[in-house]
């Protein structure tokens, strides 16, 4: 392990996530715990197997578009080796629609938001779920209210009931959708966070950005924990191929 902490943020697809902005406010929130930055608006970068290995923490900023299959397979390797994951919105569980891989490690997929932009609801705090909820209190957002298709193996830290506007989906049970959660892939950590649908969310729902904060520390964190305790990525690597 280097004593240089590495954050790499890729950004792009759908502007109406205003990528710019969150890659931008993630790279702030990180550099302010020590860690070094790098933004790139592109995806080449990361066909470059030992940058994307030498990583603690990859932030994807890419709403919907598509992923090159080799930089894809680099975020895999790079994952269950130790390298975190991290991502709000769209720009994570909203990017790469075609790629199941993609959606299988980071745990879920958007699939609506019924009555669009400006929905008031609830974020429930599922207390005691993780240290990276401890002392939040349940909060109220008015943004997107993201419906989600989610990997049953996550631990779910926040969630939001549905439904709060009519849609076809309210002929079924009230649901208690997961807005936060976390999961590993190998020997990485992985952090999601749905909302963050415009920049301006963490600062008018200060608890949302706390919440990511910590999630993406805690993601961080999952490399040096994999260095320090010998883990390899031995016991992953015999399994078969999804394709």
């Amino acid at each position: 392990m280097t004593d240089t902490k590495k954050v790499l943020i890729f950004k792009g697809g759908w502007d109406g996530h205003e990528p710019d902005l969150i890659a931008e406010r993630f790279a702030g929130i990180m550099e302010k715990n020590g860690y070094s930055c790098v933004i790139y608006d592109n995806q080449e970068v990361m066909l470059d197997l030992e940058l994307v290995m030498s990583q603690d923490l990859i932030i994807p900023c890419w709403t919907m578009g598509e992923i090159d299959t080799k930089v894809r397979e680099n975020i895999v390797k790079a994952v269950a080796a130790g390298t975190g994951l991290a991502g709000c919105h769209g720009g994570m569980c909203d990017a790469f629609r075609n790629d199941v891989e993609w959606q299988f490690m980071t745990g879920g997929q958007w699939v609506s938001h019924p009555g669009g932009d400006g929905i008031s609801y609830e974020v429930n705090i599922r207390k005691g779920s993780s240290p990276i909820v401890e002392g939040l209190e349940d909060f109220p957002v008015c943004s997107e209210q993201y419906y989600l298709h989610v990997d049953p193996a996550v631990e779910v830290l926040a969630t939001t009931r549905f439904p709060v506007v009519p849609y076809y989906h309210i002929s079924n049970k009230v649901v208690d959708m997961p807005v936060a959660w976390t999961k590993f892939w190998g020997n990485g950590r992985v952090f999601y966070n749905s909302l963050g649908h415009h920049d301006d969310v963490f600062d008018k729902s200060p608890s949302a950005q706390i919440l990511m904060e910590r999630g993406m520390l805690w993601a961080a964190e999952g490399k040096q924990y994999a260095a320090e305790h010998g883990l390899t990525t031995e016991r992953f690597e015999n399994t078969a191929k999804m394709y």
